[in-house]
């Protein structure tokens, strides 16, 4: 039987507080063999975390308790990349890329548009330079990258797609956006799996209970190369996981066999 690797995605929205309502008991019963966090909202030496048995890179927004990127891993990796190297978009600790022998692995925490879209434009840029960031690695090896990508693709990964039309994270501009990475040949992994699956969803309001009546959003993914598809195993929402508004996203992955 081929060994798996089962990487996490979790947008901790502030980790301090996850860490306060049950991270550390998530990290020990399911032992990942990657921990990606977006939205850490930490400053370098704001948090200690007893992680035996895990490598730790971190990558921190210059504003403080904004923001903010981390991985967590048991294989150490070749090399560690922050940011995307273009300085418009390296300052709010958004990605860390690790490169393995066969495949290189990205958290990424997407920009979100705000509420009235005045950060639309500005997300649109980054849009178009992380895509080329990835397609650039992409000649070298395949590509993982994983996160809050800030957008419900289809109307069937949100509850309420007619009113929600137009707005944050689901404008005609994101979803367009999300379109053309899936055109560039990656995929989305739980939708490969379970493309017609409805009410599957990452992040629920903290208003009007909307995760009590399963009000919510998918917009935390694990995207790969289509190269990597054969590989593919399963991917995972972890529903009735609270911590954050935000649920922990998963992929299971065959290891390359020599």
């Amino acid at each position: 039987m081929s060994k798996t690797l089962k990487l996490i995605s979790w947008n901790v929205n502030g980790l301090r507080a996850c860490v306060g309502k049950g991270f550390m008991e998530f990290m020990r019963r399911e032992e990942p063999d990657a921990m990606c966090l977006q939205e850490t909202k930490l400053q370098e030496g704001q948090i200690e975390l007893d992680l035996p048995g895990y490598h730790q890179f971190w990558n921190y927004a210059e504003k403080k308790g904004y923001s903010g990127t981390a991985i967590f891993v048991k294989e150490e990796p070749l090399s560690v990349f922050y940011g995307l190297g273009i300085e418009e978009h390296d300052h709010e600790g958004r990605v860390i890329t690790l490169e393995y022998p066969d495949y290189y692995l990205i958290t990424q925490y997407t920009p979100n548009a705000k509420e009235h879209l005045e950060r639309l434009a500005y997300r649109m840029t980054w849009e178009d330079a992380f895509l080329s960031y990835v397609r650039k690695l992409e000649e070298k090896k395949p590509v993982i990258y994983c996160g809050d990508l800030n957008v419900a693709h289809r109307e069937i990964d949100l509850k309420n797609p007619k009113s929600n039309r137009g707005h944050a994270g689901f404008t005609d501009e994101e979803r367009e956006k999300f379109g053309n990475v899936l055109d560039a040949g990656f995929i989305d992994t739980f939708r490969y799996f379970y493309p017609d699956k409805e009410g599957a969803y990452s992040w629920w309001s903290y208003r009007f209970r909307a995760r009590e009546n399963n009000a919510g959003w998918r917009i935390d993914y694990f995207i790969t190369s289509g190269a990597l598809a054969d590989r593919l195993e399963d991917a995972l929402i972890y529903a009735d996981v609270t911590g954050s508004d935000h649920c922990p996203v998963g992929l299971i992955l065959r290891a390359k066999t020599t």
